[in-house]
């Protein structure tokens, strides 16, 4: 099986020093640098299989890295705050972060919360995939809601006959609308199905995926509804 390569930017040399070797220690290949910008150049270089960017690193930021990252790839991006209510959180997700880290972590956390990120990465599919859902939908598993098209076979998806990008983080939340229209679905629930949460994680992750989600697929197609969650439109 081939090993994971992780891309860790973190300017704080203890803790650059510290977690790559916590991640070593459990099997996975680790380029560490000290700042935006030799991360960007070694993300160009070495195409790693996930990056962990810390929101405040020196020459280029962690948000700024993962939009420039975003841009060139739909490689799976975890952010490193520290601290929970910062509205660095909130614009990293903005800029295409697919989950954060609160420092300080505990390695094991980190561990699983990487290990978590790569197995929705790995089977985009999903739960939702395999359920193929309601929706009118042809003998390929297209499935159809107005101009909205989701290949769940191919993991394609088309908005008025043109294609649409999606990270695998945002065809699985999608998939999962999609396997039941017109329900609601709470934050909790998606965070368990999607990003493979066993307990109560931050709701904010749902809600800034859902509006990255609207933008691309119409933003009437998901519907708010207030104290309970989101649901595709039929």
């Amino acid at each position: 099986m081939a090993e994971t390569h992780v891309l860790f930017v973190e300017d704080d040399d203890v803790i650059r020093e510290a977690t790559q070797l916590a991640l070593e220690r459990d099997g996975f290949v680790v380029t560490a640098m000290p700042d935006g910008l030799s991360g960007l150049d070694a993300f160009r270089a070495d195409r790693p299989d996930i990056a962990l960017l810390d929101v405040m690193v020196p020459g280029l930021d962690g948000v700024s890295l993962c939009r420039r990252i975003r841009d060139e790839s739909t490689v799976p991006v975890i952010m490193l705050s520290a601290r929970a209510d910062s509205i660095d959180v909130v614009l990293g997700l903005e800029a295409g972060a697919d989950d954060y880290v609160t420092k300080p972590f505990d390695g094991a956390v980190l561990v699983a919360r990487i290990r978590a990120v790569l197995r929705r990465f790995g089977h985009a599919g999903g739960p939702a995939g395999e359920q193929g859902g309601p929706g009118e939908s042809d003998a390929h598993g297209v499935l159809a809601f107005g101009d909205l098209e989701i290949d769940t076979e191919g993991m394609e998806v088309r908005r008025a006959g043109l294609p649409v990008a999606l990270t695998p983080t945002e065809m699985r939340l999608l998939l999962e609308f999609s396997a039941a229209p017109g329900t609601v679905l709470s934050r909790d629930k998606l965070l368990e199905r999607v990003w493979d949460y066993g307990w109560g994680g931050d709701t904010r992750v749902v809600d800034v995926h859902v509006q990255r989600l609207r933008t691309k697929i119409g933003q009437n197609r998901i519907d708010t509804v207030r104290g309970f969650g989101y649901k595709l439109k039929p």
